[in-house]
């Protein structure tokens, strides 16, 4: 414990022994709140209250980590509050917890076990639905204790068990999704078709999670699917997996394995959209993502992102093979700990999507657009943005669409830009780190080649805060 608090900890009587005030826990809950916050303030008197009534005699301690703007609040506010605290001047401790748990958004609350090892990152929601503790300490079930209960629909067929709906497959897909949700209805006829034509036969078995408000719906949505269901009666089962699969919106596609039932790849909807064949099935993440795929876990962990947007495709192999072996040593550290890797790397090899908008975060040189792939036409429209410089279509006098359906739309300066080749201006790769879960911090590289020892001596200044912090844009 010493290692995620240091050696000591605040009491109402003062400072604590880290050690000795944690010392026969069952569990503790780190606290992340300030008393600016008036989610927190309405949370914070209820978990008192399951502290003390209940929590607390079963072997829970909590440890309240500030985000109050000075110590005067800070103190205040612990006042009100009837366990530990990190001390207020830990400010780089702070941080370091922030980060570790990927903590986003106040109120959060964490729970580790004794050794510290996480327990789950939604104790709130965890608490909140057994304020008692008669679950506590509320360890999340497994995808495979799900799946050990759980009845899986069929079309026109008797519900089946776990080993009879994966057995010989290559991969599971959970598709959380529902019928009231406009992305999910435009994107299931897509995944519905790349099914049946080949990902199907290529091994891959899909269960539809239903996040439908009522069993009709379900029913009715179901209807038009080709694979499995989750039956809609589990509702704790659907919660479950929505948790362990960290989905936080819909349409979402996690990629399991299953033999073991581990979470390959929680981003199955963008795998699939780029490869519908499935001819890289079970899709396995990148060791270095493109960022046209997606901003990937660009909020959650540090990222070191190169543009070489105007390189020509065997630079940005070179590129690509530089990074590599550091991206896969991180992913390796990772997996082995049960945590995201410590840093994630992604390329922008195009100038489309948010390549320019991240430029312009980062005080970089823009691109004018790259061409789309497919042929574009004036077409009128409301509610659209333009991909090339991600002005919203109301700022637009002129709106290009995609002839071929695609969900990629140019305004009429950036078609103009695209269409005169002005995207063959030649700029040398720049490489940036992206540090936004540390208040949108960034740091930029000197203009050199990108070989595999100068990314590792970028890593290594910035873990050691030999660079100079910048601010996002």
């Amino acid at each position: 414990m010493e290692t995620l608090f240091g050696s000591s900890l605040l009491s109402k009587s003062g400072e604590v022994s880290t050690a000795d005030a944690l010392a026969g826990k069952a569990a503790v809950g780190i606290y992340f709140s300030a008393h600016w916050c008036p989610p927190c303030r309405g949370f914070t008197p209820k978990l008192a209250e399951w502290y003390q009534k209940d929590l607390q005699g079963k072997g829970l301690e909590i440890v309240f980590v500030s985000s109050d703007r000075d110590e005067a609040a800070f103190s205040e506010y612990f006042a009100e509050q009837p366990w530990l605290a990190l001390p207020y001047s830990a400010r780089e401790t702070k941080d370091q917890l922030s980060k570790k748990f990927k903590v986003q958004g106040i109120p959060s609350f964490v729970i580790v076990d004794s050794a510290g090892s996480t327990i789950t990152t939604d104790g709130r929601s965890a608490v909140c639905e057994d304020p008692q503790g008669n679950h506590f300490p509320w360890k999340p079930r497994s995808i495979r204790e799900i799946f050990e209960s759980a009845k899986f629909k069929t079309q026109g067929s008797d519900p089946v068990d776990a080993s009879t709906a994966f057995a010989g497959k290559t991969a599971i897909g959970l598709y959380f999704s529902a019928h009231w949700c406009p992305p999910c209805r435009g994107f299931t006829p897509k995944l519905a078709e790349w099914y049946k034509k080949d990902l199907k036969e290529k091994g891959l078995e899909i269960v539809f999670v239903s996040s439908d408000r009522d069993e009709s719906a379900f029913n009715d949505y179901f209807s038009e699917q080709p694979w499995l269901a989750l039956d809609y009666s589990d509702r704790n089962g659907k919660n479950d997996l929505s948790k362990v699969c960290g989905v936080e919106g819909i349409p979402s596609l996690a990629i399991i394995d299953p033999i073991d039932f581990s979470i390959i790849n929680t981003e199955g909807r963008e795998a699939a959209s780029s490869d519908p064949e499935g001819n890289s099935l079970p899709w396995k993440p990148k060791a270095v993502r493109d960022l046209a795929a997606g901003p990937g876990p660009i909020n959650e962990v540090p990222m070191v992102l190169v543009f070489c947007e105007t390189s020509d495709p065997d630079e940005q192999d070179k590129i690509e093979d530089a990074l590599k072996p550091i991206s896969e040593r991180y992913l390796e550290e990772g997996k082995a700990k049960g945590e995201s890797p410590e840093v994630a790397f992604t390329m922008a090899k195009s100038s489309a999507g948010l390549s320019g908008r991240i430029r312009s975060m980062v005080s970089l040189e823009q691109l004018p657009p790259a061409p789309h792939e497919h042929p574009m036409e004036e077409a009128p429209g409301d509610a659209w943005g333009c991909d090339g410089c991600n002005q919203s279509g109301s700022q637009c006098a002129k709106r290009f669409r995609c002839t071929q359906g695609c969900d990629f739309d140019f305004c009429g300066d950036c078609y103009e830009k695209a269409m005169s080749g002005a995207g063959k201006l030649k700029l040398p790769p720049r490489m940036v780190l992206l540090d936004i879960p540390s208040d949108g911090a960034f740091y930029a590289a000197e203009e050199a080649g990108i070989t595999t020892a100068v990314v590792e001596k970028f890593i290594a200044d910035y873990q050691a805060g030999r660079l100079e912090r910048k601010q996002l844009g």
